[in-house]
């Protein structure tokens, strides 16, 4: 498994979502210049390609639990981003003294059952028909995932996500697409760290009113819906996510 480590003090865990990598957090970085950040890339994933067997959303937490451990951390604060989410809600629900806290881009605590067989789709297209399978989907999520306001203004952001995409394996996002078609949300009234939820106004993964709906079963979370924003949360805004990053640690400094 690929991770990256930087900096040194308190210690920050960074997870990715499908189709992403350690390369998502970019943007936000310049908030953390005094935290020891671990950033792997997810087991089928970019630069983890290379993984044997099914993968699954326990598979994932455990592999994080090995990251943080080999980089000497016995406890941390989460950041994740869409498939990730999931990850750091059974995370946290399981290693609450793990988890510092979670700040949480594009959250879900599962995918709706609706679209459930269409990850499955996505995964199978991908398993199939390889890089030009990949291909498709990276134009097709680009349209779908992201915002009006970043498909018009933002160009390099939108070749961003299409190389994010791009660049994965295709059978670990095959793989990661099974995974997230199984997923089952975590218990929530087993979490009690401070908790931030960020999604835009346009996530139509993580829309507004779900994300609201997570929020409610969590006291004490606070939601901030960033406008102009599709499901992209970090590179699409990261100005507006750099500031919420800072004054979420701000006020939990503990």
């Amino acid at each position: 498994m690929a991770v990256e480590i930087d900096g040194e003090g308190d210690a920050v865990l960074m997870i990715h979502g499908l189709g992403g990598s350690s390369n998502v957090w970019a943007p936000v970085m310049p908030t953390f210049a005094r935290y020891k950040t671990v950033r792997p890339d997810l087991p089928g994933s970019a630069r983890s390609a290379r993984v044997e067997g099914p993968l699954s959303i326990e598979r994932f937490v455990q592999a994080m639990l090995r990251a943080a451990g080999a980089a000497g951390v016995e406890r941390a604060h989460v950041v994740a981003h869409s498939l990730g989410t999931i990850v750091a809600f059974h995370l946290a629900a399981a290693e609450p003294r793990f988890v510092r806290s979670l700040a949480l881009f594009g959250p879900l605590l599962a995918p709706a059952d609706t679209i459930r067989g269409g990850i499955r789709g996505r995964g199978e297209k991908a398993r199939s028909e390889g890089e030009a399978g990949m291909q498709e989907i990276a134009n097709a999520l680009v349209q779908a995932a992201t915002s009006a306001e970043t498909k018009a203004k933002r160009p390099v952001t939108v070749a961003l996500v299409r190389e994010f995409l791009m660049r994965q394996p295709s059978d670990g996002y095959a793989r990661t697409c099974d995974a997230l078609a199984d997923a089952q949300p975590a218990d929530t009234s087993k979490i009690t760290c401070p908790t931030l939820l960020v999604t835009g106004d346009e996530d139509a993964i993580a829309p507004a009113q779900a994300v609201r709906q997570i929020a409610e079963r969590m006291p004490g979370c606070r939601l901030e819906i960033l406008r102009g924003c599709g499901h992209w949360t970090p590179i699409e805004k990261p100005d507006e996510c750099n500031d919420l990053l800072r004054r979420f640690y701000e006020a939990n400094r503990r």
